[in-house]
């Protein structure tokens, strides 16, 4: 079954099923789609209901629904629309990387696979959007992230920045405005506790200073000192350096 052949709200439903997961989440209860739906927990059951009819989940009494194999092919097409789309708001027409993830939640839903495939080769085949997640490819193949860290759970050390919710966008905002991005190299100093993560943001290699003394006399002025607030360097997934 092709993501083309279900209904809008099916579409939603099994892209917010798969996405809960990705990074290590807990699976979506029926009370949690309720939450992210703004709906009924009836309604919610009459929904993967349907779904479950359709073959494209299984719903197991008082447990969160599980995705079956054509069931994940639907969300994998949804996610490749989403995060395409977002990416060529960004690259192609200057929309910020706070601005696009509602306008692909609209736009998904009329794109086709055929337009998704053009943006694709347009684009030059991205592996990423703009946050970092990764892009399913045509046959719904993704790349894995399982030993990712949250900046929040990092200790001392060297990272790479390979991933950002999209979830708020004035975190979005907050954080781009601290270099902290994809791609970026990021020095832990202190993330433990319950105070802010404090970090260099674009630091060399064993560059550890803190202060602008200590930078100086180590030679290195690139690097960023910042200061994470933990609800926002919790959205904030690294990979070490």
């Amino acid at each position: 079954m092709r993501a083309g052949e279900v209904s809008e709200v099916s579409q939603d439903y099994l892209k917010a099923i798969w996405s809960a997961q990705e990074w290590g989440g807990e699976p979506m209860t029926a009370t949690e789609l309720a939450n992210r739906f703004g709906t009924t927990k009836a309604n919610v059951t009459e929904v993967l209901k349907r779904l479950d009819e359709l073959g494209l989940i299984v719903r197991v009494p008082y447990r969160p629904p599980v995705l079956t194999p054509a069931g994940e092919k639907v969300a994998l097409s949804m996610v490749r629309r989403h995060r395409l789309l977002e990416t060529f708001l960004v690259e192609s027409l200057g929309y910020g990387w706070d601005e696009v993830h509602d306008e692909a939640e609209i736009l998904e839903h009329a794109a086709s696979d055929r337009l998704v495939d053009r943006i694709d080769a347009f684009l030059g085949r991205p592996q990423a959007d703009p946050h970092g997640d990764p892009i399913p490819d045509p046959e719904g193949q993704i790349e894995s992230h399982d030993s990712s860290i949250l900046l929040t759970e990092a200790g001392p050390g060297s990272y790479e920045v390979i991933r950002v919710s999209d979830a708020d966008p004035a975190v979005l905002a907050h954080l781009a405005e601290a270099g902290v991005v994809p791609g970026a190299r990021i020095d832990v100093f202190d993330g433990e506790g319950s105070g802010p993560v404090r970090a260099a943001v674009g630091a060399e290699p064993n560059d550890m200073c803190w202060t602008a003394a200590e930078q100086t006399e180590a030679g290195h002025t690139e690097a960023k000192q910042v200061e994470v607030e933990r609800t926002v360097a919790s959205a904030v997934y690294l990979t070490r350096a």
